[in-house]
Order: C-alpha cells, then sequence, then structure tokens
C-alpha cells in the first residue's frame, strides 16, 4: 500500500498506514493521501474482519479521507471522459477503504458512536477547537451522485460496484439487530434532505444495472494491477496494522473453510439489485411513507406516453420489454424471484403489461422449474415462486391464455416424458407435484393454501387438460382420501383407548381431521369447477374421474361434502350409464368418443351452480417482519466482497462456516 509497498510483507513497515493509524490528525490537504491511496493490490475475496477503534475520533482522519474523497469525486466524470486512469484508481481506493472501516464501525458500536467517526475538525497547530461538520449525509449524497451519474466505463465498473457496496454497508446495521429496524440516522437521510431528490434515478439506475447484466472488465482493461502473491488491502492491513486506529485485528478465510458463493457474471447487477431490494423494503419514516418503495410501485413504460398524476412522487420511466427479459432469465437466483414478487405485487403498470405478454411461458417456466426442484431450494424462494403464480392466477385472462402455449419436450419434469403439453397442464402438474412433497415432508400448512389457491383460480379455465395432468388431480384426491381414512382410524382407536385408560393424554386427531377435511372440500371445489364451467373442454378429466369413480362413493353422504358431491356425483352416473350402454372391453379412444358425446347431451341446468372460485393474494401484516430479515440473509449470502462475521450477525441465525 502505497508507492513504496510492492509487497504483502512490506506492509509492517509501511510508513504511511501508520500514519493513518497514528495518534496525529493527518489535514484533507497533505500529500500523504496520494500516497496512501496508491496501492495496487486486488479487492479481498474472503475473510471477514473485527477491529477495533481507538485513535480515530481524536484525530479525525476517517474524516479528512472521506473529505479527500469527496474532492475527488467532483472530476470523477471528467476523469473518466478523459481515461484518466490513475486518478480513478485512487479515488476507488479511498472509497475502498472507506466502506472497509465503515462496515467495521458498524458492526461494532451504536449509531450515535458511528457519528463521532464522521464528524470532521481541520486541526491547526496549537488550536484546540474549530468547526466541525457531519459528513455522513453529504457521503451518502455523493455515493447516490456517483451511482447515477458516472458513465459506466471500462475504468468505471469496480468503482461503481464499490459506490454500491458502500451503501449496502451503510444500512448493514439492521444485521445486527434481532428487532426490525424503525429508526436509524441512515434511514433518516436517505428519506429526506438533500438525497431525496436522487430518489428516481437511484431506483431507475439500479434497475437498469440489472436489466444490462454488465460484465466485469477483462483484466487487461483493469485500472487495479493484479500480484502474483495475492491477497488485498484487508490482508494488508492486517499485517500493517498493530496499533493506533485499529488496534486489534482478526482475519478469517485464510486457510479456514470458506462458505461457496456462486460465480457471478455481473457483480454490478448483483449488488445493484441487492441495495434495490434493501432500499425498497425499508420501513416508513413516522411522518414520511419510504420514497424508493414509492419509486418502485409508480415507474411506467417508456412507451407509455400518459402523464404522472401530480400525486405520485419519484415517479419515472423505463423499458419494459427490456425488464421482462431480465427478469425472465435471471429467475434462478432468490433475490430476482424476490424483484419480480415485489413488482407483480407492488406495481401494476407492470403487472398490467405483463400480463397482457404473449409470451408468458418465458416468465412462468422459470418460476415452475424452482417449484419443481423444491428440495433444492430454501422455503423463502419456494415461497415466492408460489405467491407469483397465485397473483397471476387472480387474472382470467391469463388462466385461458396458458391452456393455449404448447410447449415440447420439457427436459426438466423427469417423473414422465412430457412430449407435448400445454402450459397450464404443466402448472397444474408442477403445483399438484408441490403439493404431495409438502404432504410428505414439510407439511407447511401456508404452502398448501397457496398452492391450492392458484388451482381454484385457474380451475373454471381448464381447457383441454393433458390426461396425465387430470390423472394427477384425481391422484392428488386419492391420496387425500387415505390420508383421511387413515386419522379417522386413528382418532377411532384412540377414542376406544382413551375408555381404558384416563390418564394417558390423547393426540389431537380431531384438528387433523378438520385439515385434511378443508383440503378435500378445497379439492372438490376446484373438480366441481371444473366441471361446471369447461365440462366439454375437458374429457380427460371425466375419465380419469370414472376410472376411479370409487374413491369419491365415502364422500357422497358425508355432511362436510354433500353440496359439493352433488355435481360429481350426477357427472359419473351419467358418464357411467353412457359406457354400460356401449357394452364391455371399451378403448381407452372409444371411452373418449362416449364422453366427448355425452358432453353435448348432458343438460346443463342439471349442474348445480356454486359462487365462483377466486382467490386473492393478501400480504400479511406486518411484512416488514418477513421481509427484512429475508433481503438481508440475500444480501449477507450474495453480495460481493461483503463479509460479515457470522457471530456478529443477530438478525437471523447464521452457522459459520
Amino acid at each position: 500500500m502505497g508507492s513504496n509497498s510492492s509487497r504483502i510483507g512490506d506492509l509492517p513497515k509501511n510508513e504511511y498506514l501508520k500514519k493513518l493509524s497514528g495518534t496525529e490528525p493527518v489535514s484533507e490537504n497533505d500529500p500523504f493521501w496520494n500516497q496512501l491511496l496508491s496501492f495496487s493490490f486486488p479487492a479481498p475475496t474472503k475473510g471477514h474482519v473485527n477491529i477495533c477503534v481507538e485513535n480515530n475520533p481524536r484525530t479525525g482522519n476517517l474524516g479528512a479521507l472521506i473529505k479527500v474523497f469527496l474532492s475527488r469525486t467532483k472530476e470523477l466524470k471528467l476523469s473518466a471522459e478523459c481515461q484518466n486512469h490513475i486518478f480513478i484508481w485512487q479515488t476507488h481506493n479511498a472509497l475502498f477503504i472507506i466502506c472497509c472501516l465503515l462496515k467495521v464501525f458498524i458492526s461494532e458500536m451504536s449509531e450515535e458512536e458511528l457519528q463521532l467517526h464522521f464528524i470532521y475538525e481541520e486541526k491547526s497547530p496549537g488550536s484546540y477547537s474549530s468547526d466541525s461538520e457531519d459528513l455522513l449525509e453529504e457521503l451518502l449524497c455523493c455515493l447516490m451522485q456517483l451511482i447515477t451519474d458516472i458513465p459506466l466505463l471500462d475504468i468505471t465498473y469496480e468503482i461503481s460496484v464499490e459506490a454500491i457496496s458502500t451503501m449496502v454497508v451503510f444500512l448493514s446495521c439492521q444485521l445486527f439487530h434481532k428487532e426490525v429496524l424503525r429508526q436509524s440516522i441512515s434511514h433518516k437521510y436517505l428519506m429526506q434532505g438533500p438525497c431525496l431528490p436522487y430518489t428516481s434515478k437511484l431506483v431507475k439506475t439500479l434497475l437498469y444495472n440489472f436489466i444490462r447484466q454488465e460484465k466485469p472488465p477483462p483484466p487487461g482493461a483493469h485500472v487495479f494491477s493484479q500480484q502474483s502473491d495475492g491477497g488485498g488491502l484487508l490482508y494488508g492491513l492486517a499485517s500493517g496494522v498493530a496499533t493506533g486506529l485499529w488496534t486489534v485485528f482478526t482475519l478469517g478465510g485464510v486457510g479456514s473453510k470458506a462458505a461457496t458463493r456462486p460465480e457471478l457474471s455481473s457483480p454490478l447487477a448483483n449488488q445493484s439489485l441487492l441495495l434495490l431490494l434493501v432500499l425498497a423494503n425499508l420501513t416508513d419514516a413516522p411522518d414520511a411513507p419510504n420514497p424508493y418503495r414509492q419509486a418502485i410501485m409508480s415507474f411506467k413504460n417508456t412507451q407509455d406516453s400518459s402523464p404522472f398524476p401530480s400525486s405520485i412522487p419519484h415517479a419515472f420511466q423505463i423499458n419494459f420489454n427490456s425488464l421482462y427479459t431480465a427478469l425472465c432469465e435471471q429467475q434462478t437466483s432468490d433475490q430476482a424471484t424476490l424483484l419480480l414478487y415485489t413488482l407483480l405485487h407492488q406495481n401494476s403498470n407492470i403487472r398490467t403489461y405483463m400480463l397482457a405478454r404473449t409470451d408468458m411461458e418465458n416468465l412462468v417456466l422459470p418460476i415452475l422449474e424452482i417449484l419443481y426442484h423444491v428440495e433444492e431450494r430454501n422455503s423463502h424462494h419456494v415461497y415466492m415462486a408460489l405467491i407469483i403464480l397465485l397473483i397471476l392466477t387472480e387474472d382470467d385472462g391469463f388462466n385461458r391464455s396458458i391452456h393455449e402455449v404448447i410447449l415440447k419436450n420439457i427436459t426438466w419434469y423427469s417423473e414422465r416424458v412430457l412430449t407435448e403439453i400445454s402450459l397450464g397442464s404443466l402448472l397444474i402438474l408442477v403445483v399438484i407435484r408441490t403439493i404431495q412433497y409438502n404432504m410428505t415432508r414439510t407439511r407447511d400448512k401456508y404452502l398448501h393454501t397457496n398452492c391450492l389457491a392458484a388451482l381454484a383460480n385457474m380451475s373454471a379455465q381448464f381447457r383441454s387438460l393433458h390426461q396425465y395432468a387430470a390423472q394427477r388431480i384425481i391422484s392428488l384426491f386419492s391420496l387425500l382420501s387415505k390420508k383421511h381414512n387413515k386419522v379417522l382410524e386413528q382418532a377411532t382407536q384412540s377414542l376406544r383407548g382413551s375408555l381404558s385408560s384416563n390418564d394417558v393424554p390423547l393426540p389431537d386427531y380431531a384438528q387433523d381431521l378438520n385439515v385434511i377435511e378443508e383440503v378435500i372440500r378445497m379439492m372438490l371445489e376446484i373438480i366441481n369447477s371444473c366441471l361446471t364451467n369447461s365440462l366439454h373442454h375437458n374429457p380427460n378429466l371425466v375419465y380419469a374421474l370414472l376410472y376411479k369413480r370409487d374413491l369419491f362413493e365415502q364422500f357422497r353422504t358425508h355432511p362436510s361434502f354433500q353440496d359439493i358431491m352433488q355435481n360429481i356425483d350426477l357427472v359419473i352416473t351419467f358418464f357411467s350409464s353412457r359406457l354400460l350402454q356401449a357394452g364391455a372391453e371399451l378403448s381407452v379412444e372409444r371411452v373418449l368418443e362416449i364422453i366427448k358425446q355425452g358432453v353435448v347431451a348432458l343438460p346443463k341446468d342439471r349442474l348445480k351452480k356454486f359462487p365462483e372460485l377466486k382467490f386473492k393474494y393478501v400480504e400479511e401484516e406486518q411484512p416488514e417482519e418477513f421481509f427484512i430479515p429475508y433481503v438481508w440473509s440475500l444480501v449477507y449470502n450474495s453480495a460481493v466482497g461483503l463479509y460479515w462475521n457470522p457471530q456478529d450477525i443477530q438478525l437471523f441465525t447464521m452457522d459459520a462456516d
């Protein structure tokens, strides 16, 4: 670090580090800063730091460093245009040091103590006091300007990533609190004052960074020369500083097991998406709503020429086609799925646009693949994918159109070879598979409810169901029927046992029975809805019903199902009679032909009408209690170059690797 250090091994003797961490203040105008910032070690990729700060509140050297950075950013745009590699390189190094220090300060002290490190006082010999200023707000505004205004070039790529990372670090105080933070200094600065006018521009820039998925420049275009002995600035500090500004320094990750993180094709896109999600999920201020959430809720398509209502603040326009394409391509990550959920749920312009697309399979297929590989996904990712489907199925147009999209050779669906199937039938298959997985593994009632709600929303629009999809609907009912009989038998035996022993506590079979009967009724309502509204479109479902008609016998007289069984019983009786008249030893093709003929002959007025099945996704009260820990877990696991000590994290439980 500094022009006199070419190897990490030389850093313990580095005079610039000693001066920075010493007891004497360094003026922002001191030539020292140019020397300090001329290091060429690459940024670290592994490790975590514990730092105890001693001298900085007295020297104000962090404040001086921030002043140096702020003065340099005023010339950054011109430096980019002039290809001034050295100036941009040194400015990046200044921000990198600030970010490293800030990350550790936030993890180790309160916000009030942190503010002391952002008080800059110009010290002069023989003086005891002078004017001071709080640099935190100024630094935040500067970062927002840097992210939104500096053109993205090979030489500015790293400093753009670093600026976004530093903003994430500014907000990371949430990681070190068990409860959701509803007020903080950084939140206040971001939601009012000089930072507020940058809201829409920042959200728009972060979205475009996600859309473009810009890859980092090749090594030859990098402004930092790579060193053969590896390491990085943090490694250098670990070797070079023993006392002073940093008095205790522990580095992990070298020679220890590091968390496995996938290689990212675009660190800028990843970091931008994480910051966007963090900003969108900040809690509202006591006197004002979250402006970043407002921006996400209200932006429009660039092709929409209608004026924004004056009541909508922080509005902007963005290319919806590009955004849609990026969302379709990036659904393998939790954060991209969470962004899709956020936009669908909160921005009606996006929702309307997506539902009008004629290539919805590009969006739906990645979501179905997430659900299909439920065993490999975390529960939050599965929930988000499922809720996205539920939101989509609230629209009748979507429910009709998915049965018109024909897919060929779905390679990831391994239970059965599907050479040709509609998107609607595939969706049904995957949702039913998710229900069955949940019944045997997780037994999560919330997941069950949302799966069944999505099927119920679709049921009136079922069209030309694939024979395998029709079979799976009836197979799921069969599984539920068996489970119902098993629990009923257990409850009966338990009741008999209680007559002979009053001391043994009984399992709550009544509750289990109620839950199963709720699910069975829901399945019967889904089947009934299809028969009532689209019987003539679904001969395969009628065939599957007839093939397994004995399953429904026990529910005909059950008081919980009698009403909903009327139509199902009528259809089974009607078509069974026609098959009986046709004789024995009928082929599958002949049975389907009889069913298609019978559909025309069945009087529609004989089918009892029930209220339409419609379920709407409603976010739970205090959604921040779920989303804020979820977002920060994504930051913890996915952010590039930001590593926190797992033992320090309080917002959620992390196992140290």
